[in-house]
C-alpha cells in the first residue's frame, strides 16, 4: 500500500494556509465592492443583524482546494517515480480533474446567482428553473466524461459488491448529484455550519480513499478539508464573511465528486446524513404545509432554523450537527473496511 500520510497532511496544511490567509485580503475587498449579503424576511428575525456581511467568501476554499490539490498531486506523482497503482493513476488522470471541473462549474452557477443577488439587487437570484437546468447540464456532462474515461455503470455497495444497473445508473446518478448539491446549499444557513459539516465529510473521504489506496483522491479530499478549515477562521460565529451560493454549490460538487471517484456514491447517504436531513426537512415542511392548508411541521425550515427557533445557539447547532456527521463518518469507514466482498 502506498503511504500517502505525508501528502494528505501537506494538502491539508497548504489549503488551510491559502484559505485563511486569503481572508485577510478578500474580505476587505468584498466590503469595498459592497458585496454584502441581503438577509431575507423568511429567516429568523435576529439574522437581520448579519445584513451587509460580505458574501462569495467561498472563493477562499475554492482557490485553496484547487491550488493545493494540483501542487501536492504533482509533487506526489513526481516523488512516487512511477510506483503508483493502476487504479490510483487512473483516478488522478481522469476522476480527479473531472471532479474538480464539476465542482468549479457548480461554483460558477453559484457565483452567477450571488452576482445577480448582490450586484443586480435581485434578492432571489437565478430562478429555480434556471438553476435546475444548469445543474443538470453540469451533472450530465460530468457523468458523460466519466463514461468516456471508462467508468461504466457499475457501483460498489459494501456487503454486496459491484452492482451494474445499466442505463438507469445515469438517471439516478444525475438526480443524486443535483439533489446533494442543493442539499449542501440548503445547509448553509447559519455561521460555520456548512463549512464544519463538509470539513468532517472531506476528512472521512480522505481516510476512505487512503484505505482504498487512492492517494490522489485522498489528497483532493484533504485539500477540501483544509480549505473548509481555513474558511471557518472567518466564518465561524460571529461570521465575518459568508460562503454564498458560490461556495455552497462548489462544496456540493466536491462531495459528489469524491464519492463517485471512489466508485461508491452510496456513501453519500451516511456521510452526508445532515445534508439529507436539511433537504428532507424542507420537503416535509412544504408538503405538510400544503396538505394541512397552512400548518407547519417545524417552526422553520431548513431544520437548523427550527433548532434556532427552539432556543439553540448557532454554535450548539454546529457542534451537534458536526457530531452526528462524525458518527456516521465512522460508520461509513467501518462499512468500507468490513463490507469488502
Amino acid at each position: 500500500m502506498e503511504n500517502t500520510t505525508l501528502w494528505t497532511f501537506a494538502a491539508v496544511v497548504l489549503s488551510f494556509l491559502i484559505a485563511s490567509l486569503m481572508g485577510k485580503k478578500l474580505i476587505p475587498f468584498l466590503h469595498k465592492l459592497k458585496y454584502g449579503q441581503t438577509i431575507l424576511d423568511i429567516g429568523p428575525k435576529w439574522h437581520k443583524n448579519k445584513q451587509g456581511t460580505p458574501t462569495m467568501g467561498g472563493i477562499m476554499f475554492i482557490a485553496s482546494t484547487i491550488v493545493s490539490t494540483v501542487i501536492v498531486v504533482l509533487v506526489y506523482r513526481f516523488a512516487a517515480n512511477g510506483y503508483i497503482s493502476t487504479d490510483n493513476a487512473n483516478a488522478m488522470k481522469f476522476f480527479l480533474p473531472a471532479g474538480l471541473a464539476m465542482a468549479v462549474l457548480y461554483g460558477a452557477i453559484g457565483f452567477i446567482d450571488d452576482y445577480i443577488k448582490v450586484v443586480k439587487k435581485r434578492n432571489l437570484g437565478l430562478t429555480a428553473k434556471q438553476k435546475l437546468v444548469l445543474q443538470f447540464a453540469v451533472a450530465i456532462s460530468y457523468l458523460a466524461t466519466l463514461t468516456l474515461c471508462g467508468y461504466g455503470t457499475e457501483t460498489y455497495i459494501p456487503f454486496v459488491g459491484m452492482v451494474d444497473i445499466g442505463f438507469l445508473y445515469y438517471v439516478i446518478a444525475a438526480i443524486v448529484i443535483v439533489g446533494i448539491v442543493n442539499a449542501v446549499n440548503l445547509t448553509d444557513g447559519i455561521d460555520g455550519l456548512d463549512g464544519s459539516i463538509t470539513f468532517f465529510v472531506a476528512l472521512f473521504f480522505m481516510m476512505i480513499a487512503s484505505i482504498m489506496n487512492l492517494g490522489g483522491i485522498s489528497i483532493e479530499a484533504a485539500a477540501l478539508a483544509g480549505g473548509c478549515l481555513g474558511f471557518l477562521v472567518w466564518n465561524f460565529h460571529p461570521a465575518k464573511v459568508f460562503m454564498g451560493d458560490t461556495g455552497s454549490l462548489f462544496l456540493g460538487g466536491m462531495v459528489c465528486a469524491l464519492a463517485f471517484s471512489l466508485k461508491m456514491p452510496i456513501l453519500i447517504i451516511p456521510m452526508g446524513i445532515m445534508y439529507l436531513v436539511e433537504m428532507f426537512s424542507v420537503m416535509l415542511q412544504v408538503t405538510y404545509f400544503k396538505l394541512t392548508h397552512g400548518k407547519r411541521l417545524f417552526k422553520m425550515s431548513p431544520i437548523h432554523h427550527h433548532f434556532e427557533m427552539s432556543g439553540w445557539s448557532e454554535t450548539k447547532i454546529v457542534v451537534v450537527f458536526s457530531a452526528v456527521t462524525v458518527v456516521f463518518g465512522v460508520i461509513s469507514i467501518l462499512c468500507v473496511i468490513f463490507g469488502a466482498v
